[in-house]
Order: C-alpha cells, then sequence, then structure tokens
C-alpha cells in the first residue's frame, strides 16, 4: 500500500463531514469528519466540530490507513470513523469490494494506536467490518442491582473482551432502563464481562432487534452505536438459533435516549460460534 498522504494537509483543510449509522429518519448516528491527508491531526481534530475525526494516511484500491482522532486525543481505533472512510474514498480512491483498513499510528508499538487491522466488505451499498467469530456461553447471574430479573439465565459473548447479553421483555422495558454505573460494573466484575447489553426482538422501522450498550468498565455510560457489542448480540442470537435462516443479515436498532441509530450484522456459522460483520449506511451532514 502506498504510504504518503493521499493530499496534503495544506492543500484540504475542509473535512468531509458524514454522519454514520443514522436511524431511518436521518436523527441519531455518529458524526465523523473526514480528512483526506495527514498533518497536524490533533489541531484540525479539534476544531473540526466532530466527536470524531479521521485523517486517511494513504489509500489505494486495496485499503485504506487511517488514524482517529477526538477534539482532545488519538483515539486509535473507531469502526464509526473507519465506515466513514470507506465511504467518502470509495469512488475517488477506486476500492474494491473487499479491502484491508488499518487504523492506529504505525510508528507507535503494542495496541490501541499501534495499528489495528480489519477487513471491510461492501455489501447492499453499504460498508461492513469484520468483527471477528463469537464465542457464546450461557450463565447465571443476578442482575437484581440493575432492577431487572433477580437472577436468570443470560449469555456472556465476545470476539476477544467478553460482554454480557440479557434480553428483555419489550421495547418498553428496553428504553425504559435507567443505567447507573457503579451498578452495571458490579455485574460485570461479578461475571467477568467488560460491558453490558440489553436487548429484546423487534423494534421501530422493521428493525429485526432493538439494544442498547453500556460499558463503565470500557471508559463509557453508554454508547450509541456499537458495532462490536451487536456483534456479540448476533453471536448470541445465532447460538440460540434465532437468526433468519433464510438470509445472512440482520437490522438492528440501537436505543440510546436522543441518540437513535440503525447498524446492520452480517453472519455466519463458523466453527465454535458465529462470524459477524457490522456496518451501516452513511450519509453527508
Amino acid at each position: 500500500m502506498n504510504t504518503e498522504p493521499v493530499i496534503d494537509s495544506e492543500t484540504a483543510p475542509v473535512p468531509d463531514l458524514r454522519r454514520v449509522f443514522a436511524a431511518p429518519d436521518g436523527s441519531g448516528g455518529k458524526q465523523v469528519a473526514v480528512f483526506p491527508g495527514g498533518g497536524d491531526e490533533q489541531a484540525r481534530a479539534a476544531a473540526s466540530g466532530a466527536p470524531l475525526s479521521v485523517f486517511v494516511q494513504a489509500a489505494d484500491p486495496t485499503g485504506l490507513r487511517l488514524r482517529v482522532f477526538t477534539p482532545t486525543r488519538e483515539k486509535g481505533s473507531s469502526d464509526s470513523a473507519a465506515i466513514a472512510a470507506l465511504s467518502a474514498l470509495q469512488g475517488s480512491a477506486g476500492l474494491l469490494d473487499v479491502v484491508e483498513v488499518t487504523q492506529g499510528d504505525p510508528v507507535a508499538g503494542g495496541s490501541g494506536a499501534g495499528g489495528e487491522v480489519q477487513m471491510a466488505q461492501l455489501c447492499g451499498g453499504e460498508w461492513l467490518l469484520r468483527q471477528g467469530v463469537v464465542t457464546v456461553q450461557a450463565v447465571t447471574a443476578d442482575l437484581s442491582a440493575l432492577g431487572l430479573s433477580p437472577a436468570g439465565l443470560v449469555w456472556v459473548a465476545g470476539t476477544g473482551r467478553p460482554n454480557l447479553v440479557v434480553e428483555v421483555a419489550d421495547l418498553g422495558a428496553l428504553d425504559a432502563f435507567v443505567p447507573d454505573d457503579a451498578a452495571v460494573g458490579g455485574v460485570n466484575r461479578a461475571t467477568g464481562t467488560t460491558g453490558l447489553i440489553l436487548f429484546c426482538v423487534g423494534g421501530p422501522a422493521r428493525a429485526d432487534v432493538s439494544f442498547r450498550a453500556f460499558g463503565p468498565l470500557k471508559g463509557f455510560t453508554e454508547d450509541a452505536a456499537s458495532s462490536n457489542m451487536l456483534a456479540c448480540l448476533t453471536g448470541v442470537l445465532g447460538h440460540l438459533g434465532r437468526l433468519p435462516a433464510e438470509g445472512t443479515l440482520i437490522r438492528a436498532a440501537q436505543r440510546r435516549p436522543g441518540q437513535p441509530a440503525r447498524l446492520s450484522a452480517q453472519y455466519a456459522p463458523a466453527d465454535g460460534g458465529t462470524e459477524v460483520w457490522v456496518g451501516g449506511r452513511v450519509t453527508p451532514v
């Protein structure tokens, strides 16, 4: 892959603003500023007005090399940012339908800013990122601290860091849940998990499943559009035999109050679990 910036920062200071994973009515999702070249990344991210900025360090038909920043720090990697960049560069870079996306600082070592590599594919006009094979285990957990059922069967699912997955009765129960960081963190510690996913079947605009994602042990109370959390949920549905047998894709409504999102998950059986790719629609802002 070419390692030279696509366009020098001085010749392209204005970002391409994109909204990723918006709800069908255009609301919610995540706003991402896409810069077609590197240089002065932190300062430009702070001035972009977007919560996430992605800088395309290199691009060719086989993939992209990206660095992702919030207004205050380098994030390392972000599925939302990667999908925004793929959408923005799809035509100008002549991207193939299956490409490689590398995120992070190429000179830094280790994880985080060190360079995470994912495969991406174009499916039905949407870019999806491979999350990996989700493994699932049923467990019994005390959920009384969350104001849910005092005890019951729930699932631990993950592609790396495990998440606790809990089904609730319906959309009303899902929307009514009020997270408490201490309570969620306590349940996560007790179950050896790092995040909590609540879900119910169905949802608005013909969604197959609705969910919310919480992660105080990961540094946030509730995420608005969480690709890996949806991957874990999709793995649980596969484990339970509740994924549509006649298809390979489900639509999910993420229900963070005031910031709805719509994501897509592609699935296939795999050794030890379910292989999942997650992505969604991107629109210009």
